[in-house]
């Protein structure tokens, strides 16, 4: 038993916990149920959930939600078109975000998907000093996918 102002009051029966709270006006709080013996505290309930709420707001406040972007090439895509993806993935890269990097195969293209594993392969290279991968490439229904994320220092 915890008292209003936070001094240890003691072990003691439950009606004789109820009394002390209906005295101070206060309400009698189960801090720790699972403790043996259950922890219980003599507070405002009101109060306390107003706390408690103001703590989670400011834990969800601190958070750093991640975000996925996609990069989607095909196997015959050009140097420089695949230079222009490197620097968009370069700054999803630096904001933080992972990057996901599809390479969709259509038609004919099915059957030669692990001879363009290449591209892939050239793509986390020319991002080898601001990523790492995740995922290697794996085959993902027509595509192959990659996963790339931020290098930590």
């Amino acid at each position: 038993m915890i008292g209003s102002q936070g001094e240890q009051i003691g072990i003691m029966n439950s009606r004789e916990a109820m009394r002390l709270a209906n005295e101070a006006e206060l309400d009698l709080v189960m801090i720790a149920p699972q403790a043996k013996p259950p922890v219980c505290k003599i507070i405002d309930f009101g109060k306390y959930q107003y706390e408690q709420a103001r703590k989670e707001k400011e834990a969800r406040k601190k958070q750093k939600v991640i975000e996925i972007k996609e990069i989607r090439m095909t196997p015959n895509i050009e140097e420089n078109d695949l230079m222009t993806k490197v620097k968009s993935a370069r700054k999803f890269l630096e904001k933080g975000n992972k990057v996901k990097v599809t390479l969709r195969f259509r038609g004919r293209e099915m059957s030669h998907m692990n001879q363009n594993r290449h591209i892939l392969d050239d793509f986390a290279e020319h991002l080898s000093d601001v990523a790492v991968i995740d995922k290697p490439s794996k085959i993902e229904g027509r595509s192959l996918v990659m996963f790339l994320s931020e290098k930590r220092q």
